[in-house]
């Protein structure tokens, strides 16, 4: 069978590829599920939540957009974070587009610097994508938009908010107007390629951040090895591992009388019923990985 786009495409539809890049904790993740309408990326007010590359997928009439969302381009400490900044540097390469996000007020970071280099370097169609515009002065718009049109040649400049929806829309319409003609690639009825085990993952991880807010450092993953149906009443069976870098985090996860962690599963279960829309058994358990975020066959071994 010929699997050449087929012709119907070639003028009527449009299609690309465009990854979401900027320092950390600008709003990648929230302005992707925006677009999507769906939650695809968790979000945590916590810098560098995402760790993997993910695709969420947008079906519009006549477009389909693949949005990567990156993790947050900065400069590097550990392996974990080498890990990281590759995976976002090597998705400049494999789109058609570049959006750039910046924080509203915070755009002078060193991070924003170490991005505009590499977007130079791999010499990619971008749009700057100033994020959080309802929590900062919108006096600095014009100057902040006049700035960084000498820094680098965006072929556009919005302001928005990714939480409210402010300004989503034009995003959107600077984007279509520049892909080419094109085939979908994902059928209508997916919004991503992650697999549900990534999704489970995620999900619980975000309410690790939500519960222990800065008490836990950043080095804490999950990993869920599959989902099992169980019983008559089709309860889906959720094995996860939390892992820590210490005996320390342990204790601080799992909390006094074990309710830190009572409190995770209540809400990660929830969130996975909310997703899944059936019943949920959420087994939890906390495993000591001493320094895996600077051990490189761990890494691998946690899927990063």
């Amino acid at each position: 069978m010929d699997s050449s786009p087929s012709s119907e495409y070639a003028s009527n539809f449009r299609s690309g590829f465009v990854a979401l890049v900027g320092p950390p904790n600008a709003g990648k993740s929230t302005l992707l599920n925006r677009l999507l309408g769906k939650k695809v990326a968790i979000v945590s007010p916590k810098p560098q939540t995402t760790r993997n590359r993910i695709l969420g997928i947008y079906h519009g009439e006549n477009v389909q957009i693949v949005f990567m969302d990156t993790p947050g381009i900065h400069h590097t400490r550990t392996a974990l974070h080498r890990s990281m900044v590759a995976s976002a540097q090597e998705a400049f390469q494999e789109v058609d587009l570049v959006v750039v996000l910046i924080e509203l007020g915070r755009p002078d970071e060193p991070d924003v610097s170490l991005l505009i280099r590499h977007l130079r370097q791999a010499r990619k169609t971008a749009i700057l994508v100033i994020n959080k515009i309802d929590a900062g002065s919108r006096e600095s718009l014009l100057p902040l938009m006049d700035a960084f049109r000498k820094r680098y040649p965006f072929e556009a400049i919005v302001p928005l908010s990714a939480l409210r929806g402010d300004g989503v829309d034009i995003l959107l319409a600077e984007l279509v107007a520049r892909l080419e003609p094109g085939p979908p690639y994902f059928p209508e009825d997916m919004d991503t390629d992650q697999p549900e085990t990534f999704f489970a993952a995620e999900m619980i991880r975000e309410q690790v951040y939500k519960e222990t807010h800065k008490e836990l450092p950043y080095s804490v993953a999950v990993t869920v090895d599959g989902l099992e149906m169980r019983g008559r009443g089709g309860t889906l069976y959720i094995p996860a591992r939390i892992h820590v870098e210490s005996a320390s985090q342990k204790k601080i996860l799992v909390g006094r009388n074990g309710r830190m962690i009572k409190a995770i599963g209540e809400k990660a279960r929830k969130a996975l019923e909310h997703r899944f829309q059936q019943p949920v058994y959420l087994d939890l358990t906390v495993r000591v990985e001493r320094n895996w975020s600077r051990d490189t066959r761990a890494l691998r071994k946690l899927g990063y």
